[in-house]
Parts: structure tokens; C-alpha cells; sequence
């Protein structure tokens, strides 16, 4: 009988690493780390205040920086060799416009009606 207890349970931790090998595995994911690159200092005419022509309109530099993740946004243009991004939950016409500016750090645009 305790040959055969031994042998029950031997087969069960057996059973139970094979399992949890098994969720441990690599999960290859389709999703691809976006990293956008940034200029070392914000480039001067956004500093100045000067707008973004975007989709035939006007759009002005905020004071207030983003904190987003490169994930959270996708590029829809370049303006003056800056990279324009909007945000993914954000559908036309947009609310606001981004220019990457450090790590997780996006200066917002607003369109001036």
C-alpha cells in the first residue's frame, strides 16, 4: 500500500510540473513594441508657440505635457520634420494633437476655432 501511495503521488507532482511548464510558455504576441523617436530638446517653433497646419486648420502648443505611452497613440503626419501624432481611442475630427518631445512625454495641440 505504500509503494503504491508513493507512486500515486511521484505521478501527481509529475502531472502537476508538466501543467505548469506548460503555462509558463512563451506567449508570442502579434503585437509589436512601438518605440517613436524624439528630438533631445523640443524643437524651437513648438517652444515659440507657433501652430501645427493640420488637416486645414490651426493647431496651438499647450502648456500641459501628456504622459502617454508609445502605444497609446499612432502617427497620422510629419510636420517640419516632426512626427504629429493622435491619439488610438481618438476618432475624426480629432480633439488634439501630439509632438513627442522625451520618454512618455507629449506636448498637446488644440485646434483654435
Amino acid at each position: 500500500m505504500r509503494i503504491f501511495k508513493r507512486i500515486i503521488f511521484v505521478m501527481l507532482v509529475f502531472n502537476m510540473i508538466v501543467v505548469l511548464s506548460g503555462c509558463g510558455g512563451n506567449f508570442s504576441s502579434k503585437k509589436k513594441n512601438i518605440d517613436y523617436d524624439f528630438p533631445e530638446v523640443e524643437t524651437q517653433w513648438i517652444r515659440d508657440g507657433e501652430p501645427i497646419k493640420f488637416e486645414e486648420g490651426l493647431w496651438y502648443p499647450q502648456d500641459n505635457v501628456d504622459i502617454l505611452l508609445d502605444a497609446e497613440v499612432y502617427s497620422v503626419a510629419e510636420y517640419r520634420d516632426i512626427e504629429v501624432f493622435v491619439g488610438k481611442v481618438d476618432v475624426r475630427p480629432y480633439e488634439q494633437l501630439y509632438t513627442k518631445f522625451g520618454r512618455n512625454k507629449f506636448r498637446s495641440f488644440k485646434k483654435r476655432k
